[in-house]
């Protein structure tokens, strides 16, 4: 990923996520390793301005285009590992954990999906991704009180599955990972895959337009988009600092 300075989830960039993995597919790639040009951040989330004040047909192309990355990338047929370079608050931590395997680079680093702290109910597939990666009571208490895991807390919960020293450690260990499959037929190591993914996946797809009449009820809230408001002031403030 690659939008400077923080690697914001907008239309474009997810549109550019949602053909890469058609390439990676199409092309029949073994394995993909997601990673960040950013030296500090993974994916800071959801880009806020592509949800204050929204042209609501442009949101719902927002939306769709978020839901197929993930249908895409959690149920993707080959191996999936994500080299996590700095922080990843909420869509950040989604993508990593659509990924099958996690390395996270040590520091002062935060990762988890903290939507409740903007007012924001995480939609039901985000729920699905963190109790599919931790346990549900962790997943739930994470869930509730917005907490931002630190890496030492994330290793310990299972939100990832190793720490790294640097970018490049955390590509190596993702590589480690992929090469543990070099002995497993591919087709039986797939479809074990998405079988034991199948019901969040088979969940969203049944309820894909639901989903964006949720998604755009909250867009016309007041209440959230006042949220929103305080939340992008309280940014200009600390960038002005």
């Amino acid at each position: 990923m690659n939008r400077a300075p923080v690697n914001s989830l907008n239309l474009e960039l997810l549109q550019e996520i949602s053909k890469s993995l058609d390439e990676v597919a199409k092309n029949k790639t073994k394995a993909m390793i997601l990673t960040s040009a950013s030296p500090t951040v993974f994916s800071a989330g959801l880009d806020i301005m592509e949800m204050y004040k929204p042209d609501l047909k442009r949101a719902e192309q927002f939306w769709t285009t978020l839901q197929d990355v993930w249908l895409k990338l959690f149920g993707s047929n080959f191996i999936t590992a994500a080299a996590i370079n700095g922080h990843a608050p909420a869509g950040g931590c989604l993508l990593s954990m659509s990924c099958e395997y996690r390395a996270m680079v040590s520091g002062k680093y935060a990762i988890g999906l903290n939507e409740t702290a903007l007012g924001i109910i995480a939609p039901t597939w985000f729920m699905d991704t963190m109790c599919h990666t931790i346990p549900i009571r962790q997943a739930e208490y994470a869930l509730t009180t917005a907490k931002m895991f630190s890496v030492e807390e994330a290793l310990k919960v299972g939100l990832i599955d190793e720490a790294a020293a640097d970018k490049a450690d955390a590509i190596e260990k993702c590589k480690q990972f992929i090469r543990k499959f070099d002995k497993i037929p591919p087709l039986a190591r797939a479809i074990t895959k998405q079988k034991i993914r199948q019901a969040p996946l088979a969940r969203l797809q049944k309820n894909r337009q639901q989903d964006i009449e949720e998604f755009l009820g909250i867009l016309k809230n007041p209440l959230i988009q006042q949220g929103l408001e305080k939340y992008i002031q309280a940014l200009k403030q600390k960038a002005a600092k």
